[in-house]
């Protein structure tokens, strides 16, 4: 099978990966772009190699699913590890093995710790459980990859703790930019829901209380369904099987054709191919199908299980993003949830990177009130953030200047330079994070920055090398910029050191008043111009 671009340079970067030593790395690729298809080509790879192969997951469905692409891409039949069958002896030199299987000692004992030479964990954001621990602690020797959507986990532990590097991601952003997961328009309904009362548990909401929470608002969501998605084809997400089921029976009450899956359906595979098929428009489901379950016809997802971790959120939505004849874009419906205590994930957290752009994006989109493409209002979230930091920061520059100060703050250095990396910088390592030395300081005021201002190592490190920089390139020093932004003069910071001096010859020689023919606004260095008028050229 002939690998898309972006799947070829992540199976490359894998293998670059453990080529040069590394035993761990993650692969992180949304929902719908192939990432069985990309595994499946690094086993192809190592088994070429001459290695063995594990791909690790903790449910049946992503095992089959791992198989059959397996053998469908590469001609790579595999052994099962699972309940009654091993992989033990067996020719294949690929394994799918299920975790809850694998993690028994009494099973684990059997292999030796050398077995396999590679392991790849299908769904890695589980991956720091004790069951998968304790598999890849006895096979420590195997290099790893990990193939995950979603790269964090809702008990906030980090995977950084497990993998040592990230060999490739491909963004939701890049892949809908591509043209291969459908765009996503995001639409705020008008309805409240309470979740003050909800409790919290292993860093998300406590799933029983929020069945309960949503029982009285589920007849008002089904009449605004009737209002937005009535003609889609739709999933929605619940906390519990008995609030999925009584949401089946409300839409199905006021005309919609819906069933609903749980863990213990026994007609589950039934009523999947039967939605496919279109029997049903819509899906109503507890949390049962955020993994290993792909229909690309599902053009609109709601997600009546709130939630703080952006992976869970990333899943669900991930049901409604793959490609699909006369599909435009994927509907996704937000709801306006209340709660005093907590930041639930909203539409903003499949795209947004900051924290301040999430919280514009998610205002901006219940202010309009109607369907709006997320990249789109993702791009007008970062500029309405980027004009309110500049308010803020020319507020506070003006507030500034007032003081009386024979040293430039370096706020307004930065901003003269347009220096972004300055202004927007944070610290990373420790030694950054502490106080400025009194080498560092005292340097600094040197050469006309006001030290006091100035909150860490890092940042006067950054300062003293971008002084050093501007010196050996001939521009404008913190004293001249001062000196002539504080007669009006703009962007000084831009200027060559010597169109600076000269102005400031003029200016000592007229009694250190601008000359009439000057004004400080409109004024753009002329060099040529000022040596032809004999104007001074001593400081």
């Amino acid at each position: 099978m002939e690998l898309r671009p972006y799947q070829q340079a992540a199976k490359a970067a894998v293998l670059d990966e453990w080529d040069r030593g590394v035993d761990k790395t993650l692969l992180v690729l949304p929902t719908g772009t192939g990432k069985t298809i990309v595994f499946s080509a690094v086993t192809e790879e190592a088994v070429r190699r001459g290695g063995r192969v594990l791909i690790l997951a903790h449910r049946g469905e992503l095992l089959e699913q791992a198989a059959d692409k397996l053998e469908k891409s590469t001609g790579l039949r595999s052994s099962l590890e699972k309940a009654e069958s091993s992989c033990h002896g067996s020719w294949y030199r690929v394994a799918v093995g299920s975790v809850q299987s694998l993690q028994r000692p009494s099973r684990l004992d059997r292999f030796a710790p050398d077995y396999f030479t590679n392991i790849i964990i299908d769904e890695a954001h589980h991956c720091l459980s004790d069951g998968y621990q304790r598999v890849l602690e006895h096979f420590s020797a195997a290099k790893v990859l990990g193939v995950t959507a979603t790269p964090d986990r809702g008990d906030m532990r980090s995977l950084g703790q497990y993998f040592e590097t990230l060999a490739y991601e491909y963004t939701l952003v890049q892949a809908i930019r591509d043209g291969y997961l459908s765009p996503i328009k995001a639409l705020t309904v008008p309805l409240r829901l309470d979740l003050s009362s909800v409790g919290v548990q292993n860093g998300d909401f406590k799933v029983g209380d929020l069945g309960t929470a949503l029982d009285p608002y589920l007849d008002a969501i089904a009449d605004e369904m009737l209002k937005n998605c009535a003609d889609r084809k739709t999933v929605v997400f619940l906390p519990l099987v008995k609030t999925s089921k009584k949401f089946r029976d409300i839409l199905n009450a006021k005309g919609f054709r819906a069933a609903e899956v749980n863990g213990e359906s026994d007609d589950r595979a039934e009523v999947l191919r039967d939605f496919e098929a279109g029997k049903y428009n819509v899906l109503c489901n507890s949390m049962l199908l955020t993994e290993g379950w792909d229909c690309p016809s599902v053009d609109c997802v709601i997600v009546l299980r709130p939630t703080k971790i952006r992976s869970l959120y990333s899943q669900m939505v991930g049901r409604g993003t793959r490609l699909y004849p006369g599909k435009d874009h994927l509907l996704l419906l937000d709801f306006l949830w209340h709660t005093e205590r907590h930041e639930l994930c909203h539409p903003a957290a499949l795209v947004a990177e900051s924290p301040d752009v999430a919280k514009k994006m998610t205002e901006n989109i219940e202010e309009t009130g109607a369907a709006v493409d997320i990249m789109e209002a993702e791009e007008q979230a970062e500029s309405d953030v980027v004009a309110q930091r500049e308010e803020a920061l020319a507020k506070q520059l003006e507030e500034m200047k007032r003081r009386k100060r024979k040293l430039v703050d370096p706020l307004q250095f930065e901003m003269s330079i347009q220096a972004e990396d300055l202004s927007g910088y944070v610290p990373a390592f420790g030694w950054e994070m502490g106080p400025a030395t009194d080498k560092q300081r005292k340097t600094l005021e040197k050469l006309g920055i006001f030290p006091d201002q100035i909150d860490n190592a890092g940042k006067a490190a950054m300062l003293l090398d971008r002084l050093d920089k501007r010196r050996d390139a001939g521009l404008t020093t913190p004293k001249q910029i001062r000196f002539l932004e504080g007669k009006g003069f703009e962007h000084v910071g831009q200027w060559q050191f010597d169109d600076a001096r000269r102005l400031i010859d003029r200016i000592a020689g007229n009694g250190w008043r601008i000359p009439r023919d000057i004004n400080p606004k409109t004024y753009i260095p002329n060099m040529r111009q000022e040596v032809l008028e004999g104007w001074p050229s001593a400081i």
